[in-house]
């Protein structure tokens, strides 16, 4: 009954969070000398598992608390 209202609360957070993280992630002035290149660290690829994870664990609960 009341997982809707949370539901669209949490992807709006997602979405507006999302959005925010773009007006920052703008490319480096090159005549700057930077590096432009960002590799991918052990902590994102961490958080994308947990996330993959979390996704399954709570789709197999929806589809366990259906059958019942």
């Amino acid at each position: 009954m009341f997982r809707k209202p949370y539901l669209s609360l949490f992807c709006f957070l997602i979405v507006t969070i999302g959005l925010s993280m773009t007006g920052y992630c703008q490319p480096v002035d090159p005549a700057s000398g930077g590096d432009p290149d960002v590799p991918i660290t052990g902590i994102e690829i961490l958080l994308g598992v947990g996330g993959l994870l979390g996704a399954r664990r709570a789709y197999n609960n929806r589809k366990k608390n259906k059958s019942l």
